[in-house]
């Protein structure tokens, strides 16, 4: 029984020609190479699964071959190429930087830079995952990577430049590794179907390379799985078991259900699909996904960012033409708002059926906001009536003295006799849709304004006197009682004195209860405005000034004066003192 190697490793490239998706690196360093312009250090960057270890080895390979081709690459039949393919050679060394992040590591790297290689031209120091070395490691390391000995070459491989120190990077030609286009996959992965000999379909094909999002290695790695189970035959319906991946004709049908409202047979639909084990963010992520993959096909220009299986991309273009581009925005939003909320919502079946509700009504809520808006249009569009000037008729009286009732008899008769004066004829403007609502509630609102006017003109306007103002204030003050207020006892505490009769002030014994006061001052006046019916009414808050209240304090006396307080009331004890001849500690 031979002993299996997996893909990845079984069919690692040993050329740069053999490199996928790489071209514009493999390039370089082919010029590089053939021109004898190597760097020192070199930092190779990107994502996982792209080929950075992998161009890194065929470099050392490549400078250290005996029989170099005429474009740099390596012969891949001298005897370091053997070693090299075998891992046996002495000039490669390659240091795990996740594993071995000390300082110490780098002493022991260091110290093996002193010696030359004895077989070949240069000694590779491959340092894989070095974002990882501790901040101590890489300043060990930097006089060496900046003056490294001439046959010492340093690559330095990682997925995240950016935790790498500035004097790290600078002192390395940095090259940027890219992900790898699905089509590349899909040639590589179609390429080792041949040499094994398995039966594969295109759209399974397809489905591992969006699978493996740009990675070589994820798409060889599920290959080998799908290949162990299927035993030697790829098929689309296992790819979509096995990549967990729910097909686009379930997309298909609960679009068609939600477009014509039939939301029974959604939820039926969505019910099937938890029951097959996918979970409904999992439907979220991907009904959002179709969305988008709808809206690129409404435009010709981004018909090129459509990643779909072959076989479907047909009907995605006719899907495509029969749903509104406002719809497809909307239902976008709303599926990502959702996918966003489902981590916490505690009912999940219930999240995800309310969001297949809200798409199956979203064609109602578009046409009703579409309709609003044109009638704001519409509104903003009515113009005003245009009236034509008519010039007053000149009526000649008989009496300047006349009076009123008079006067109102002589129109009336100006009105009736058509023969002693030409009628007067005023048409009345069309009516205009939507503009007779509009002009009785401006008429309501006038009317309202003038009631309010006159009731506030019947009310009678009363000046400040000290008894109902005093009544007011304790009355205020109860309240704030009722209420718990701290501040009542500073109300009841305070004095009322009328300045004039529109202006009164409130006198407080301290700062204190002034601000317990300023703190009510809006509420008391809304109450005293109320009760006098006075705008004019004004107040202000201020502390009561007393000479009497101030308090005298009592002169801290020294303890010399203490003592001569004390031998003027008892002239015995200055005696003692000096009989005793004690001093006072002063």
């Amino acid at each position: 029984m031979n002993k299996f190697i997996v893909s990845a490793r079984k069919y690692r490239p040993q050329l740069f020609s053999t490199v996928v998706g790489q071209s514009h690196i493999t390039t370089t360093l082919k010029n590089a190479i053939r021109n004898h312009q190597l760097a020192h250090a070199f930092l190779f960057f990107g994502p996982r699964g792209v080929g950075k270890t992998t161009c890194a080895r065929i470099l050392a390979k490549a400078i250290n071959c005996d029989n170099p081709a005429p474009d740099g690459e390596a012969c891949n039949e001298c005897h370091s190429c053997i070693s090299f393919n075998e891992g046996s050679s002495l000039n490669m060394h390659e240091l795990d930087a996740a594993s071995n992040n000390s300082v110490d590591d780098i002493r022991s790297l260091v110290d093996q830079v002193r010696f030359a290689p004895p077989p070949g031209k240069y000694k590779v120091y491959i340092i894989d995952e070095v974002h990882m070395l501790s901040t101590s490691a890489f300043n060990a390391f930097l006089k060496t990577l900046e003056e490294p000995p001439p046959y010492a070459i340093f690559i330095l491989a990682t997925t995240e430049k950016h935790k790498i120190l500035p004097t790290i990077l600078s002192r390395c030609q940095v090259f940027d590794f890219k992900r790898i286009s699905n089509l590349d996959i899909m040639d590589h992965l179609l390429e080792i179907c041949d040499k094994e000999k398995i039966t594969a379909e295109k759209s399974a094909i397809e489905m591992i390379a969006q699978k493996s999002e740009g990675c070589m290695r994820d798409a060889l790695s599920i290959m080998d799985k799908m290949v162990s189970f299927s035993d030697g035959k790829l098929t689309y319906s296992d790819a979509l078991e096995h990549l967990n991946i729910l097909d686009a004709g379930y997309y298909f049908k609960l679009l068609v259900y939600i477009r014509d409202q039939n939301l029974s047979d959604a939820l039926l639909i969505y019910d099937e699909i938890n029951r097959k084990g996918f979970e409904g963010d999992l439907l979220l992520n991907g009904f959002a996904e179709f969305i988008r993959n709808l809206l690129i096909c409404k435009d010709e220009k981004a018909a090129v960012l459509l990643e779909v299986v072959e076989d479907y991309k047909e009907k995605y273009f006719e899907e495509a033409k029969e749903v509104d581009l406002a719809y497809l925005i909307s239902a976008l939003n709303i599926l990502c708002e959702s996918e966003i909320q489902f981590k916490s919502a505690r009912n999940k079946r219930l999240h995800v059926e309310l969001t297949l509700i809200k798409l199956a009504y979203l064609n109602q809520a578009i046409h009703l906001t579409n309709g609003l808006a044109e009638n704001k249009k519409g509104i903003e569009m009515v113009k005003p009536v245009s009236y034509r000037l008519i010039a007053p008729l000149e009526i000649k009286e008989k009496n300047k003295e006349v009076s009123a009732p008079a006067t109102r008899e002589v129109s009336e008769q100006l009105s009736v006799e058509p023969e002693s004066h030409p009628k007067l004829i005023i048409k009345e403007p069309k009516a205009i849709p939507g503009a007779s609502t509009s002009f009785g509630a401006l008429s309501k609102i006038r009317q309202e304004v003038v009631n309010r006017k006159t009731a506030g003109g019947m009310a009678e306007l009363k000046f400040l006197e000290i008894k109902p103002l005093q009544e007011v204030w304790n009355h205020f003050t109860s309240e704030l009682k009722k209420n718990n207020n701290s501040a009542a006892q500073s109300f009841e505490g305070a004095e009322l004195r009328i300045l004039d009769p529109q202006r009164f002030e409130i006198l407080t014994n301290n700062s204190l209860e002034q601000r317990f006061i300023e703190s009510e001052k809006r509420k008391l006046a809304d109450l005293v405005l109320e009760h006098f019916n006075n705008k004019n009414l004004s107040f202000s808050v201020s502390v009561r000034e007393n000479a009497n209240t101030h308090i005298h304090l009592e002169k801290t006396l020294s303890k010399r004066e203490q003592f001569n307080q004390i031998v003027d009331s008892y002239p015995l004890v200055k005696e003692l003192k000096d009989k005793l001849k004690l001093e006072l500690d002063y």
